[in-house]
């Protein structure tokens, strides 16, 4: 990925923040090859006209002020230009009427709280018109393997279809900029392929008017704008917004950027997806060039079938690559599944944690040891960038590849690197970090884009013969794919290191021996071990178990059957619960159940289960006896200790005791 425009050529954020003051949407003019009006939307009568008028209408502007659209047009296509305003029926834009002794194509639309119609020149009937061409130009388009055979093949389509001298196909970057991926020329002509511009070329208001209008056409670059009469919505007193209209005149600074590059005329094409402008095809014509209407939507349906056709590839490469990375991942997860120490399975042997985020090298620390792995940084040097990260905890997981950017302490301890991740895993101490290399990047620009370039810091450049630019002290950019897989694999490890926590506290015996659950102590470590994996723990909660009147049954039944009691409601306890969810038994005829991935709201529902579980009586060595019990619940929050937990379940346990038991409280 190529860096962004404003961090690499001069003036560009400035250019950005002027562009956006232009209000391109209500030019309060047209390109003068048609006529606009604005009509009263329920008496359909003419409010403004377009000062050239008498070209198209054969009338001058006082004399379509205030007329029909049934005078205008006659009944009949009036009629049908009504039904497309309200879409009923098969009406569709364009509508070919006479107007003035010509033929025209009438286009409708509402705007502003008026009808905008617009005159232009209509086409030459042609037997089957654009669709034939349209269709066999799809058909081998569809043919296409690779984005950048789809690239190219469309310009060169498009081109045939259109007549235009010059196409070429733009990409956006996620900066904003563009690039030019694909072109077609005449003969002679010069190419821009693979040249990058800045997103001040397309400006931010320029795209939303670009992503709700497939087309947009100039007929010529020197045409002056013909000014709507009266100037401004009788309805608002403001400028009629005319983003939808075919005929909207354009900033000055685009006719002056057209004629910079040696374009009359130009035709551009929408690519959007998903709501996206994802790209956009230019064509350009060194005379003046105009495209009836009706081929243009034409086009409009090429564009939008590239669109999905490119979205589409894109989608199925990235696909491709996500699995070739998850595959890695699985690798390195089986080796810590199968009992493989961490070190070992990150660093050695075939694959790596290198195979799953590539870097020049990468340091494992772990129980305030380090462990490195390729070209990494000394042990005390990157020992000291680990420590400097991890005692801002809010930072983490951090990525960055320009360190001299954006975090100025950390380049000086390894001035030797220019990319850093770091990544936490299995609780505050274990750290992944991985260390990228500077690499000079070089970016082929559309023109010099130095403020000698231009006549103004705001003005297009002059010249648009290719420009380079390179950019120091960044390491290559780091994959947002592989970088989202290297982050499930930490989290794969801190399951791992659980699970072996678990076993380890098992075979040290940390199990109550009459019921079999865990204990005191494996209940503290548990907490202790999920509260202390911070951004990479779900959210937990604790529920504090008493059974209700257990003296009066140990008194009356016997020690025997009490414990025959505490057995069986360990058990019950156990199949009211979830599968993630884990039981111990505290002490006495207390209990304790730690929800994973629950918030208060999820542990009341087990909380409940269980109440609700005891109201089965008990049948044991022969005695019927009916047990309940009170729960009380505690969500446990980030950084809290376990014993606090348990201090706030307990009470909230007494309180439901208090209110009579067998009850849940919070």
């Amino acid at each position: 990925m190529i860096r962004s425009a404003p961090d690499t050529v001069e003036g560009e954020r400035e250019r950005q923040q002027e562009c956006v003051k232009e209000p391109l949407h209500i030019p309060g003019a047209i390109q003068p090859y048609g006529v606009l009006l604005t009509m009263d939307p329920t008496t359909f009568e003419v409010v403004q006209v377009s000062e050239n008028c008498a070209a198209v209408l054969g009338a001058d502007v006082q004399a379509v002020l205030g007329q029909s659209l049934d005078a205008l047009v006659g009944p009949a296509a009036a009629g049908e230009l009504r039904d497309v305003l309200a879409g009923t029926g098969t009406a569709v834009n364009p509508v070919v009427v006479d107007v003035g002794g010509r033929r025209c194509d009438a286009i409708i639309h509402r705007s502003s709280g008026l009808v905008v119609l617009e005159f232009e020149p209509a086409g030459d009937p042609v037997a089957g018109g654009p669709i034939p061409a349209i269709y066999a130009a799809i058909q081998r388009l569809s043919a296409c393997e690779s984005v950048e055979e789809l690239r190219a093949a469309t310009a060169f389509e498009i081109r045939r279809v259109t007549g235009y001298d010059h196409v070429m196909l733009y990409h956006f970057h996620p900066d904003g900029h563009g690039e030019i991926v694909g072109e077609d020329v005449v003969d002679g002509a010069h190419s821009y392929l693979g040249l990058h511009f800045p997103a001040s070329d397309i400006p931010s208001q320029a795209r939303r008017l670009y992503l709700g209008k497939a087309s947009h056409m100039i007929v010529t670059s020197e045409y002056a704008p013909a000014h709507l009469i009266p100037a401004a919505n009788p309805r608002t007193g403001q400028p009629i917004d005319l983003s939808a209209a075919v005929l909207r005149s354009v900033s000055p600074h685009h006719l002056h950027f057209m004629r910079n590059m040696g374009q009359a005329a130009t035709l551009s094409l929408s690519l959007v997806f998903d709501g996206a402008l994802i790209g956009m095809v230019t064509c350009s014509h060194r005379t003046p060039h105009r495209v009836p209407y009706i081929y243009r939507q034409a086009f409009e349906i090429l564009a939008k079938q590239v669109a999905l056709q490119l979205s589409a590839m894109t989608e199925i490469e990235r696909l491709k690559r996500q699995l070739q990375i998850h595959s890695i991942r699985e690798q390195l997860v089986e080796r810590l599944v199968t009992g493989e120490a961490p070190v070992q399975a990150l660093l050695q042997g075939s694959p790596t944690i290198l195979d799953l985020l590539p870097a020049n090298g990468v340091v494992v620390s772990l129980d305030r040891q380090t462990f490195s792995l390729g070209d990494a940084p000394s042990a005390a040097s990157a020992a000291a960038a680990v420590d400097l990260l991890a005692a801002d905890w809010s930072r983490l997981p951090f990525v960055s590849d320009s360190l001299g950017v954006d975090h100025a302490a950390l380049a000086r301890i390894v001035p030797s690197c220019a990319g850093l991740v770091m990544l936490p895993f299995g609780g505050r101490g274990g750290y992944v970090t991985w260390f990228r290399g500077e690499v000079a990047q070089g970016v082929n620009w559309l023109g010099d884009q130095s403020p000698d370039n231009r006549d103004t810091p705001l003005s297009p450049r002059n010249s648009f013969s290719q420009w380079r630019s390179s950019v120091s002290g960044r390491s290559l950019p780091w994959d947002a794919l592989e970088l989202e897989e290297t982050k499930e694999l930490l989290r794969d490890l801190d399951s791992a290191l659980l699970r072996r926590a678990e076993s380890k506290l098992a075979h040290l015996g940390f199990h109550d021996p009459l019921t079999g659950l865990p204990n005191r102590r494996w209940l503290m470590d548990r907490l202790d071990g999920l509260l202390a994996l911070g951004t990479n723990s779900p959210s937990i909660a604790v529920l504090f178990i008493d059974l209700d009147k257990f003296k009066l049954v140990n008194d009356s039944l016997g020690h025997e059957i009490g414990d025959l009691v505490l057995v069986a409601s360990g058990e019950r306890i156990v199949s009211a619960i979830r599968g993630q969810d884990r039981v111990a038994r505290l002490g006495g005829d207390e209990f304790i159940v730690v929800c994973s991935d629950a918030d208060a709201a999820r542990a009341r529902v087990v909380a409940d289960r269980i109440v609700h579980a005891f109201r089965r009586p008990f049948d044991l060595a022969g005695q019927h006896v009916v047990m309940t019990v009170s729960v009380g619940v505690s969500a446990a929050g980030i950084g809290v200790k376990a014993a606090d937990v348990l201090r706030e379940a307990d009470a909230a346990m007494y309180r439901a005791k208090q209110g009579g038991g067998n009850q849940t409280m919070r």
